[in-house]
């Protein structure tokens, strides 16, 4: 078991960056991929970003891709997500999701998952 707690969320202008923390506990983060999902208001939730298990890969959403950028530092247990040039369009729920697996774009392939943190982007 696995237990994840994102932070960071909270109100931007449109133009401006914030950083997302996914703090993991239970177990040892470095066996799990991790990936980083959204969903807007009155939307389903999507992918935007993940990270192997080493953190030599990653894959982005075309949405995000050249604004956004996933890491890890396993000696805290941790994935971030950095979000740059946000746009109105970005306001959501963010969630971050594990799994002791190769990385992954679907939703379906993780089995944990934090509660989630609202980015609220303004014009």
């Amino acid at each position: 078991q696995v237990q994840l707690v994102e932070s960071g969320g909270g109100l931007v202008q449109a133009g401006g960056s914030l950083t997302l923390s996914c703090a993991a506990s239970g177990r040892s983060f470095s066996s799990f991929a991790a990936g980083w999902f959204r969903q807007p208001p009155a939307k389903e939730r999507e992918f935007l970003a993940a990270i192997s298990r080493s953190g030599r890969m990653t894959e982005y959403a075309d949405s995000v891709k050249g604004r956004f950028t996933t890491s890890r530092d396993d000696t805290k247990n941790t994935v971030y997500l950095q979000m740059n040039n946000l746009k109105l369009d970005d306001t959501a729920v963010y969630f971050c999701a594990a799994v002791q697996s190769v990385i992954s774009t679907r939703e379906d392939r993780y089995d944990y998952w934090g509660q989630g943190t609202q980015v609220t982007v303004s014009s």
